[in-house]
């Protein structure tokens, strides 16, 4: 019970990663408040939180409702100890696609924007709006989701890895600024881990990720759930602003 009574926030908790820690989040004692877009899900997840916990259906990029939800959590909890920044979103394309000389397809701006919006802006969205709560109340924990490709980059993901990558620069740049008020946050970069979406990829996909692994499967949701829970524990109490890999070793090449 590392996190008895704690009130503990996962952004995109209704489903992959953000599920899988929303329930270790409450096997630990916590009080767990997601947030998702998915109103169903986010539903359903009530009945496995247990009584103290709540699901808001949020937008991370809409600072308005981000702000709202904040406000309304401290009204009912009264405080925010920790905040999962696990929220994100995928568009993938090549920067540019050339056949023959001539440029035949490149990334949207569209998808480009809305990458940022929700992976980046909405970290920053979260976290500026419950940071204010920790430090009136003398402390708490902010954990971003980053990924491995932020660390070394992945064909045709040039927003996600721009968003991953400045999820990193955005956590060292808050560990300066909030460890003086007892504020500890740190960053979580997944490798490939076996999500929903990800199960849904062809085979010959999912045996090329698993072959860059060195130990030779997907993660599991849990894998990464477990360290939320350990970054979010007192174990914790002396890291800060660093990145953890949670990866099984991948080797990412072109």
């Amino acid at each position: 019970m590392r996190l008895k009574d704690k009130v503990c926030l996962v952004t995109g908790g209704a489903a992959g990663i953000g599920k899988a820690t929303a329930l270790r989040f409450a096997q630990e004692g916590a009080k767990v408040v997601i947030c998702d877009v998915n109103q169903e899900a986010g539903d359903a997840m009530l009945k496995d939180l247990g009584p103290d916990s709540s699901f808001y259906k949020i937008n991370v990029a809409d600072r308005a409702e981000v702000q709202a939800w904040i406000d309304d959590v401290v009204a009912k909890y009264g405080r925010v100890d920790v905040l999962i920044n696990n929220a994100g979103v995928t568009r993938d394309a090549l920067f540019v696609k050339v056949k023959e000389g001539q440029l035949v397809k490149q990334m949207e701006e569209s998808a480009f924007d809305f990458v940022v919006d929700v992976n980046l802006k909405g970290v920053f969205n979260c976290a500026q709006a419950v940071a204010p709560v920790m430090i009136k109340q003398g402390g708490g924990v902010i954990v971003n989701a980053s990924s491995v490709v932020g660390l070394y980059g992945n064909m045709g993901q040039t927003n996600y890895v721009a968003t991953k990558a400045g999820v990193i620069g955005m956590t060292k740049v808050w560990a300066r600024e909030l460890g003086r008020f007892n504020i500890r946050v740190n960053a979580v970069a997944p490798g490939f881990i076996a999500t929903e979406m990800v199960q849904k990829m062809p085979e010959n996909v999912l045996n090329d990720m698993k072959a860059k692994t060195p130990l030779g499967r997907l993660g599991d949701p849990v894998d990464i759930a477990n360290t939320y829970v350990w970054l979010a524990s007192d174990e914790a109490a002396y890291v800060h602003g660093t990145t953890i890999s949670v990866d099984g070793g991948i080797v990412l090449g072109t």
